[in-house]
């Protein structure tokens, strides 16, 4: 891959971008990042492609998982093999209850920018700019530390290289081996309070003895793709991680192979919507509960002209209150238009609110009943649910309401860890697997698609 010297940028609006006190401290971390190798190859991006084509005709399902915003103190061996580890637990129970294959998607190796509703913060009468995530500036409350820092581009650089390293290494040197992961999920069936589940975790171990007195071959289980993923938020990271593609002379964002834009951003004349028109990775739009299906059509024909199934990925995020009134009209419009997209569903973001005691939450039943209002509307309009996007983590947090764990606003002080949004922590991210996994057992009818990659006979040469 080149250099991306060849690309103008339109002078168009961007939401959502810090006010750099140095300009050209900004131009040289930007010129820093311009010479460094790319974080992602083209040839992955394209597989990816594929691998979302499928789920846009319903012979794959998507599952994209991770931090709301990862902080560089969090890039640790073991916060990232707990993340991996939950997304593959999470995929292995999806796989059984789709009968078809997982996409698995990490929200990871470039999260690290978030939207704020305010550029500034107030506490005490002093008044800071807000924190916009470790790629801007730093959670603390004072002057210097809140103030942006362009080099702050180039290391969220070296802490995304060296995430994604770490996760190359977990997912193709046995740590992804599905024996060890089914053994991980007979642990959460230990807990008594996930009997309900027993009978999906037994249906998957009798599979599993099955394909071993089959001599199925097992060492070509033991490896997977995790593709990484993050809001292409921060065009002034971005842009200088656009290469141009060797074989095609195609520009590709090689920040990450999924990037996706806000429902913050996502403006029809503003700079975001105008930067993924450019770049040939497989691209996602965030839909809230006031998008509307003109809104839907017309942004297909701006980002997927061609209409390359795979290209465009519409994540909704609704509300469980909304979607089943919000999201039908929208599906009936892109179903009219004649045009193919991959469905996913963001239950997290409608379903915030703040406790009386000041934390900002979520109701595990609220982003379960989300998920089935995804379900039941495109049940009644005749389309696929491709997938779940879902902010969580590895590790014990107490950040949401309810589950089997039964959390309630009391529990929250004792491990609320997020400095944005609250997530499920690694029971309860389990916990809506296996809800999502009997959803998905009830519609599936055994007349999936063929995945396209077994239609044409691509490889998957990721180097490509």
């Amino acid at each position: 891959m080149t250099s991306n010297d060849s690309l103008t940028w339109a002078d168009l609006p961007a939401r959502q971008q810090p006010v750099w006190p140095d300009p050209e401290a900004l131009r040289a971390a930007q010129h820093t990042l311009s010479t460094y190798p790319p974080l992602v190859f083209a040839g992955e991006c394209d597989i990816l492609r594929r691998r979302l084509a499928d789920a846009a005709r319903g012979a794959a399902f998507v599952l994209m998982g991770g931090d709301c915003a990862e902080t560089f103190a969090s890039a640790t061996a073991d916060n990232i093999r707990d993340r991996v580890k939950t997304i593959l637990q999470m995929a292995a129970v999806l796989t059984y209850g789709a009968s078809l294959p997982v996409v698995k998607i990490g929200r990871m190796a470039g999260q690290y920018a978030k939207p704020r509703s305010k550029d500034t913060e107030t506490r005490g009468g002093v008044e800071l700019p807000a924190y916009r995530g470790d790629m801007v500036n730093d959670f603390s409350f004072e002057e210097d530390a809140r103030r942006p820092d362009p080099q702050r581009l180039v290391r969220a650089y070296h802490a995304s290289s060296a995430t994604l390293n770490l996760v190359r290494a977990f997912t193709q040197g046995g740590f992804a081996d599905l024996r060890h992961v089914h053994d991980w999920n007979r642990g959460f069936m230990s807990n008594g309070a996930n009997k309900r589940y027993e009978r999906i975790a037994g249906d998957i171990d009798r599979a599993m003895q099955f394909m071993n007195a089959c001599g199925v071959d097992f060492e070509a289980l033991r490896r997977v793709d995790v593709w990484a993923s993050h809001e292409a938020l921060l065009l002034d990271y971005e842009k200088p991680l656009t290469r141009i593609d060797s074989r095609t002379g195609r520009p590709y964002g090689t920040s990450g192979h999924f990037l996706w834009v806000g429902e913050r951003t996502r403006e029809r004349e503003g700079a975001h919507l105008d930067y993924v028109s450019r770049i040939t990775n497989p691209i996602g739009v965030k839909l809230g509960p006031t998008a509307t299906g003109a809104d839907a059509v017309e942004l297909i024909e701006r980002l997927d002209p061609e209409g390359d199934p795979g290209r465009l990925t519409f994540i909704t995020r609704m509300g469980q209150d909304k979607i089943r009134d919000a999201l039908p009209p929208i599906l009936e419009a892109v179903k009219e238009s004649g045009r193919l997209v991959t469905w996913v569903c963001d239950p997290m973001h409608g379903n915030t609110f703040s406790t009386e005691n000041g934390y900002k939450t979520r109701r595990f039943e609220d982003i379960v009943e989300e998920v089935r209002g995804f379900f039941d509307a495109h049940a009644q309009v005749g389309t696929h649910p491709g997938g779940l996007h879902v902010e969580l983590t590895g590790n014990d947090v107490t950040e949401c309401l309810g589950g089997v764990m039964h959390l309630e606003d009391s529990d929250l002080e004792r491990r609320y860890e997020t400095l944005c949004d609250p997530r499920l922590n690694h029971q309860q991210s389990l916990e809506l697997a296996f809800v999502v996994a009997e959803m998905l057992a009830d519609r599936n009818r055994g007349d999936a698609p063929t995945p396209l990659d077994q239609v044409n006979g691509d490889g998957d040469d990721p180097q490509a």
